[in-house]
């Protein structure tokens, strides 16, 4: 609702003292006009224009928001609309493609939304005497009511009220905040609880937030122990939409005191962790994660409890970290964001946490995680990177094998601005200000609004302005410097040692420069309440913030969005900071004024509602995002089908890849995963074992193991089962009881690899950990070892490399994988290859009864995924042709041509091959043409003898008999997907359980493929 007049005389808002001790933003610690900027340590001096408008005055000296960056490009390539239903509910007919054209039209919604609120008031003029509309507080973005007196005209507007927000409830969205603490203060007398609003930036920023109906979940900060309290203060909390979660003394004190503000704290605020020189140390910093871990817990219990379909919930701040994993555990259709409030570290600060993985692992179950800045926003990616070594792009995280996305994006936090401006026409803040022009007449006053803690460099300030003064003798009688500094913690020595620094520090400087009237710095350790605050701000010439490393704070946390109109310094450099005092101070009026200008039109654009409102509709975008990327990620194999298809079918064909399909896991379950050197050697599951000995002994089954791996590494895998290998790619094809022999071109050039082998070599030195596989017909440089980003950037210094030199003018292929590199001649891939593996097979075994049943199981690269589409009978077979009718491309010594309706009944759908000629060169499927020319070899003398071997049908393949299915892959042309080689071991375990012995005669079994 909108903000009109306001009669109370008495305001209960809390000032400095509560703000600073909540580590959100607050709209009374976000008056500044600076912030440090991560990774730089830049502070900023902002100057303002004394001349311009009072309100326009306090406004400038206020943090604002950054911009958020265009972090996210379009969704897809595909469609451009979608329409999506699901259990969040149905989406808008039309869906456009990109995030950003959403996020537009979200945002001119809301802005009509709250053009419309905005004439939501009462028009009448007795009402308005009567009665009058405010924040009420800011009780979670309630308007309230306040009158002078309970008259009719009261009643009659809050009934409005009631009955315009029931009218408005069923159509929003509920918004669930969950934070370490209510926005109330809890206290008790007797049975019955009196509460009181505290201030605080989150409170703040969600106090404007109308088109969602929100509701808070915390710790009220009281010890509740008996039943009858805790019913009574949840009753008092509920007509406050506040929702308690209970915890008992211990766990917090070791929750909050101990794991939250002893160990997350320092460790996000670059302070290191205590050092640990006895073992019931390390027990006790064990006990305060297993206390945190009970804690979220509880909160995560208490949101179920009050979750409905389609609520939004909202975690705030390194107290609830595992709470996403808790509520996706419940229910993985939530939508779940979570909002840090403090800088997060650098990934080498950050890996000295001993509980690293687990909890980068239970924030990655939110769908949308969001920071102040880029930087941190940068680091957090990074972390996710080299401690778990999943993959980071430009929009978050990929943390799961089949492509789920955690986004990860920057919103930083604003104020509210219209408070300041309310609070200037207030009669006694107007007599503060005139009170302070008088005792400050002819000084320009410096203003510092910092917690008294070791982050805010407090002392660099003073020793900064001690200089200045030092160097500046003319300035000595005519500048102030009044610093605010509230006390916290005062129980714990540092701080206690750093207020008797801070005042020695004040006590030098006021001795060296005072006179008997005056003195160059007014030291405060306390706050001032919220309205002398404002007064204080009005009469400031220059801001200063010397923020060593803090969040969006306080003071804090503005320099990147307001550099442009402030003077950004290093707080660690004490005479940079006193020059830019001295600049500050000199700065011409015109250069003020525009400065002015530049940071209050941003800080009144960019609110701290506009922060909330950005985030929720990016969380709500983020899951629209996750339905539209689903649509090209296959769906999970149907196991039960694909077993009840083997059962029934005759003769069946099962193609499986090796490596990362029928290997052990590396990050499975009691591996240290990817810190630390893992075994490069590929090894059979070993689950597999008896799996391949029943199968192998089924005499209509035939299995095909293609790999890009050598000979020796599937002769030492798969040598001692009953089956056929295909290696490099199928370059090489044996079966376990015959000999190698080679499938490629006989006229295949392969000069190319001397050329290209020292490049390898080389970026093999350069990079720790990669390592060189040298096979004869391709070389692979695989980094998956080390460390991620710099094997990236190894990557491509190598292509660059390469395709200016070694291979510009070579009939090679470079096949890029997710952290390898390989080079092969050109058209050799396993759609290609699997045409004569096929051919082999056929006409040595002389087959007559169709194969009416196909799983190709394997991870493929890109490249080679043809071989899922080569199997497709619901894809038509094309060719082409040169202009004098010759084959340029073809399917090689397969050919699927559609065969009539047989009396067995295999319908239109199916697909038929038999031997075609071998003067056709090997096929690259999907339009993926080769760039060099089709091979035109002569048959060789095997070739001629397959070629003569021309049989029937071998293929009777119908569509619902055919599974492709790729694994951990997010995209591909395969019908299906399974997350990981465990998930192919159980579908392997279920076909073998299936396997039921039968009698065959010695005349057909001859007749089925092994």
């Amino acid at each position: 609702m909108p903000y009109k007049q306001a009669n109370r005389d008495s305001d209960k808002r809390k000032g400095c003292e509560e703000e600073e001790n909540r580590s959100t933003c607050s709209s009374s610690l976000e008056r500044c006009y600076s912030s440090f900027t991560p990774g730089e340590f830049d502070s900023s001096i902002h100057c303002r224009n004394t001349e311009a408008n009072p309100i326009n005055n306090s406004n400038n000296n206020n943090s604002s928001l950054l911009v958020p960056p265009d972090h996210l490009g379009s969704l897809s390539d595909e469609d451009s609309e979608h329409c999506l239903s699901s259990k969040h509910g149905k989406y808008q007919a039309k869906v456009p493609t990109s995030r950003v054209d959403r996020l537009l039209q979200q945002r001119q919604r809301s802005r009509n939304r709250n053009s419309f609120q905005q004439h939501d008031k009462p028009l009448d003029s007795a009402l308005q005497g009567d009665g009058l509309w405010e924040r009420g507080d800011g009780w979670l973005g309630r308007d309230i009511l306040v009158s002078n007196s309970s008259g009719h005209a009261a009643t009659l507007l809050s009934d409005a009220m009631d009955s315009g927000r029931n009218m408005m409830s069923a159509e929003r969205q509920r918004l669930l905040v969950v934070a370490n603490r209510l926005p109330v203060s809890a206290t008790r007398i007797g049975d019955a609880w009196s509460l009181e609003l505290s201030a605080g930036g989150l409170v703040s920023a969600l106090l404007g937030v109308r088109q969602f109906e929100t509701r808070w979940i915390g710790w009220a900060g009281v010890n509740v122990p008996d039943e009858v309290g805790q019913i009574a203060l949840k009753n008092a909390l509920e007509e406050k939409r506040c929702v308690p979660v209970f915890l008992d003394e211990e766990t917090v004190h070791q929750y909050y005191n101990g794991y939250s503000n002893n160990v997350l704290w320092p460790l996000f605020h670059y302070l290191g962790l205590p050092q640990e020189d006895r073992l019931s140390a390390t027990r006790s910093l064990e006990d305060q994660f297993e206390a945190y871990k009970r804690a979220n817990g509880k909160f995560a219990e208490v949101v179920q409890s009050i979750y409905k379909e389609g609520d939004v919930i909202w975690c705030h701040d390194y107290h609830l970290m595992f709470l996403p994993k808790f509520l996706k555990d419940y229910d993985v259709n939530m939508k779940v964001g979570w909002f840090l409030h403090t800088p997060f570290p650098s990934s080498e600060i950050y890996r000295m946490l001993p509980s690293r993985s687990e909890l980068l692992k239970a924030v990655l179950c939110a769908d949308l995680i969001g920071f102040h800045t880029y930087d941190y926003a940068r680091h957090f990616v990074s972390a996710c990177t080299r401690i778990l070594g999943l993959e980071g792009t430009r929009s978050g995280v990929e943390d799961h094998p089949l492509g789920k996305l955690t986004r990860v994006a920057a919103f930083p936090i604003g104020i509210d601005p219209e408070r300041f401006s309310e609070a200037l026409s207030r009669p006694d803040v107007k007599r503060y200000i005139k009170e302070l022009q008088h005792k400050f007449a002819g000084r320009k006053v410096m203003l510092g609004v910092d917690r008294l803690d070791t982050i805010k460099g407090i002392p660099q300030k003073l020793l900064a302005f001690e200089k200045f003064l030092d160097e500046n003798a003319e300035w000595r009688d005519k500048v102030l410097l009044v610093q605010i500094a509230v006390p916290t913690r005062t129980d714990v020595h540092d701080y206690q040692r750093l207020t008797s620094q801070v005042h020695e520090i004040v006590g030098r400087i006021n001795g060296r420069f005072g006179t008997l009237t005056t003195v160059p710095i007014h030291h405060l350790d306390r706050s001032l309440d919220f309205h002398r605050l404002c007064a204080l701000y009005a009469v400031t010439d220059v801001a200063i913030v010397t923020s060593l490393r803090d969040g969006m704070n306080l003071l804090a946390g503005a320099a990147q969005s307001l550099g442009a109109g402030a003077i950004l310094v290093n707080p660690w450099n004490i005479s940079d900071v006193a020059v830019a005092i001295k600049d500050a101070l000199d700065m011409p009026e015109a250069d003020r004024e525009n400065c002015h200008r530049h940071n209050f039109e941003h800080v009144t654009t960019h609110t701290a509602q506009v922060w909330a409102e950005t985030f929720v509709s990016e969380l709500n975008d983020t899951i629209v995002e996750a339905e539209l990327r689903t649509l090209h990620i296959p769906p999970h194999l149907p196991v039960e089908e694909a077993v009840v298809k083997y059962q029934e079918s005759k003769n069946r064909l099962l193609i499986l890849g090796f490596n990362a399909t029928m290997t052990t896991q590396v990050d499975g379950p009691g591996r240290r995963g990817p810190e630390q050197i893992r075994e490069m050697k590929l090894r059979l599951h070993p689950h597999l074992q008896e799996v391949f000995r029943i199968l192998c002994k089924d005499p209509r089954t035939t299995i095909v193991i293609l790999s890009g791996s050598e000979r020796n590494v599937l002769d030492e895998a798969f040598g001692a089962f009953d089956l056929w290998l295909a290696a490099e790619n199928g370059m090489f094809l044996r079966h376990t009881r015959g000999e190698w022999k080679t499938t490629m071109p006989e006229h295949l050039n392969m000069d190319w690899m001397d050329s290209v082998q020292p490049v390898f070599d080389y970026f093999r030195e350069r990079t720790p950990r990669s390592y060189v596989e040298v096979r004869e017909t391709s070389l692979l440089w695989n980094y998956k070892y080390a460390d991620v980003e710099f094997g990236r950037v190894q990557a491509r210094d190598m292509l660059q490399h390469l395709w200016t030199g070694p291979i510009s003018n070579a009939a090679v292929d470079v096949v890029q994988g997710g952290r390898s590199v390989e080079v092969r001649p050109v058209g050799v891939s396993k759609g290609a290859a699997i045409d004569r593996i096929l051919g082999e097979i056929v006409h040595r075994k002389r087959i007559t009864i169709p194969i009416d049943y196909v799983l190709c199981i394997g991870h493929f690269l890109s490249k080679d995924e043809d071989i899922y589409t080569f199997f497709e009978p619901e894809l038509p077979f094309e060719r082409e042709y040169t202009s004098n009718g010759k084959i340029l491309d073809g399917k090689g010594l397969i050919d699927r041509r559609p065969v009539p309706k047989a009396a067995g009944g295999a319908s239109a759908s199916t697909r038929s091959c038999s031997a075609g000629s071998f003067e056709e060169a090997p096929l690259q499927s999907n339009g993926d043409r080769s760039k060099a020319t089709a091979y035109k070899e002569k048959p060789t003398s095997r070739e001629e003898e397959f070629a003569k071997q021309e049989g029937s049908s071998v293929l009777d393949l119908k569509g619902e008999n055919y599974f492709s299915c790729a694994v951990g892959r997010k995209r591909s042309n395969a019908r299906y997907s399974l997350p990981s080689s465990e998930d192919v071991v159980s579908f392997l375990k279920s076909i073998a359980a299936s396997y039921a012995p039968v009698n065959v005669n010695h005349s057909s079994s001859k007749n089925l493929l092994r």
